[in-house]
């Protein structure tokens, strides 16, 4: 009986191996699909020419100044609006590029009873324009849907200047300089929308006519702003 008992135990045991090799081994860790990046950066195409639409808001200041006489430095704001077009070159995740737009201004200050008028009248000193446009220079870093930038270049608006009343002004195509910085999140297909801060210095404009400036005639006046707008572009890329 122990015999047949031994046996038994000795058959079993010898079968485990071919028994062992008929179950599956527990399934190992999935290989992980790295992150697919183009050759020449991000994955996000950000290169090629791009159009777009800009609106925002200007907070600045004027200051007119005739000899040793003049204004105080006075604030001046309103709203903008227009459009934009640049173009985009990658170096890795760098890009370089060139942006410039054309905005409809609303931007326009002016000084109390600081001049007396052509016709005798205490008056304002009044600084507007119109429009302001600039043509920078872009550069920036993307993290793929993500690019951060840093900007700056020319920029130039029509600088109106004259007494309020008779609200009459001159005018003058007055070139400068733009600075600033901003981001860019690409967000369906082509689009992208940004956000961006801009200090734009006009430089100096005079105001020089009687008509318009009455006794503040041959003043010079200065005309700086703080932009902050936002907008969408559409890329086409390479």
């Amino acid at each position: 009986m122990r015999s047949c008992v031994a046996l038994m135990l000795l058959s079993v045991l010898g079968s485990g191996p071919a028994l062992a090799a008929d179950f599956p081994l527990p399934a190992g860790e999935p290989a992980r699909v790295p992150a697919i990046y183009d050759a020449n950066g991000p994955y996000t195409n950000w290169a090629g020419v791009y159009l777009g639409l800009n609106g925002g808001y200007g907070l600045g200041s004027s200051q007119w100044t005739l000899g040793l006489l003049g204004t105080d430095v006075f604030n001046t704001s309103g709203s903008l609006f227009g459009g934009t077009a640049g173009f985009n070159f990658p170096i890795s995740a760098v890009l370089v590029g060139l942006e410039g737009d054309v905005d409809w201004s609303g931007l326009s200050g002016s000084a109390a009873n600081c001049a007396v008028n052509a016709s005798g009248a205490v008056a304002a000193c009044q600084t507007k324009s119109n429009l302001l446009g600039t043509a920078r220079a872009r550069v920036g870093y993307a993290f793929d849907r993500t690019l951060i930038y840093v900007t700056g270049g020319a920029a130039f608006a029509p600088v109106q200047t004259g007494l309020s009343p008779p609200s009459t002004f001159d005018t003058a195509t007055k070139l400068g300089w733009a600075a600033g910085a901003g981001v860019e999140f690409a967000f369906f297909g082509n689009w992208s929308a940004k956000a961006e801060y801009l200090f734009v210095d006009l430089a100096t404009a005079s105001c020089s006519t009687a008509a318009n400036c009455g006794s503040a005639t041959g003043s010079s006046v200065a005309f700086t702003e703080n932009v902050v707008r936002g907008g969408f572009n559409y890329r086409f890329p390479w």
